[in-house]
């Protein structure tokens, strides 16, 4: 992994607001880069294209639960998706929600799903097709319309994806997961507040405002006694990648030092209305990406997740305001005790600088 640039010119410590959530505000203080400390570990890559004892592994269905789908649907699949054998929301059983006090529980009822994204073991998200990844990305809208459409209970689908152990996998063999909940996550929950707050006081979706300022806005600020630059704010100073429909943008208050972001290029609230012809892009944009990130932090641990519009607010308000969108959080810090107990995410490395690296890198 590439040490960071502890040379960049002037240093940063500030609090950045995220524009979104106000509440999950950043403190970007790249003097802590110099300081002694233990990163995340390089998460081990097994790159063997088939491993004997892997239940996800092609040839070895009979270690999994029957397939919910797969594509292609014959011997030689692709991809493959399965119940999770140890799920943490399920429809085995049903309990009656109770409330004591100010003590109150909900059923626990829900699916969980594991996609094995390739039937390759070992393989990178940056290592597969651009076809392949497209086909995945169908795959989860898929499910995802499977599942809203099988019981009204279910709220919100989320899908993600864990690399490494750090980041919660417990299989090498690449794979996703999806998860269908009766209630929307409280952090999904609060973008669609804010965009909705956002959208009654200026009419228009922030999600677009903000694509809008990284590939328009520039500004030059000055110190207003000295006369000295101060900040430059240059057109594309936070774009990683970009395609004909989709964009890949560095968050101005970004919570994890490489931490991109994908969203559709047109307003879009919920990913179940992506067309299949925009798949290819999509995908494209996501291999270029992570390809990127692999160049430049190779072999990191990472989380990445969707965030699509709630179920029932597909029709409603929030169709206006809420914009669809693909979170990639590499982990290459431990969080701290600061972090953890005041909720403010520290950031070691100026995200212009992190975005200025990423798209440096020659594909």
């Amino acid at each position: 992994m590439s040490e960071p640039n502890t040379n960049e010119p002037g240093e940063v410590r500030e609090i950045r607001i995220n524009p979104v959530v106000p509440s999950e505000s950043v403190l970007v203080a790249t003097a802590r880069s110099m300081r002694p400390k233990k990163a995340e570990e390089l998460a081990p890559r097994d790159t063997r294209k088939h491993v004997e004892t892997c239940p996800f592994c092609r040839g070895n269905e009979h270690k999994t639960p029957p397939a919910i789908l797969a594509w292609p649907e014959k011997a030689d699949w692709r991809i493959r998706m399965v119940e999770n054998l140890y799920p943490v929301l399920g429809d085995d059983r049903e309990q009656v929600n109770f409330n004591f006090g100010l003590q109150q529980t909900i059923d626990g009822y829900g699916r969980h799903e594991v996609i094995i994204d390739h039937y390759e073991h070992g393989i990178a998200v940056h290592e597969m097709a651009e076809p392949h990844l497209a086909a995945l990305f169908g795959v989860y809208q898929t499910r995802m319309r499977q599942l809203f459409e099988s019981d009204a209970r279910l709220k919100y689908v989320l899908v993600f994806k864990n690399f490494g152990p750090a980041a919660g996998a417990s299989i090498p063999h690449t794979h996703s997961q999806v998860i269908a909940m009766p209630v929307v996550p409280e952090n999904v929950d609060a973008e669609v507040r804010n965009s909705a707050a956002h959208y009654a006081k200026h009419h228009h979706c922030i999600f677009c405002a903000l694509i809008d300022e990284a590939l328009t806005f520039e500004a030059t600020i000055y110190d207003r006694n000295s006369g000295a630059v101060r900040r430059k704010i240059n057109v594309g100073q936070y774009v990683v990648e970009r395609g004909e429909k989709f964009i890949a943008i560095k968050p101005f208050a970004s919570r994890y030092e490489w931490e991109v972001h994908i969203l559709p290029l047109a307003h879009q609230a919920d990913f179940l209305d992506v067309r299949g012809e925009d798949m290819a892009d999509l995908a494209r944009v996501m291999k270029r990406t992570m390809a990127r990130l692999d160049a430049v932090i190779g072999g990191a641990q990472y989380n990445f997740f969707l965030h699509s519009v709630p179920h029932d607010a597909r029709q409603g308000a929030h169709a206006a305001s809420y914009h669809w969108h693909l979170e990639i959080c590499p982990r290459t810090s431990i969080p701290t005790g600061f972090e953890l107990g005041s909720g403010l995410f520290v950031n070691t490395i100026n995200p212009e600088q992190a975005a200025e690296r990423l798209r440096a890198v020659d594909l």
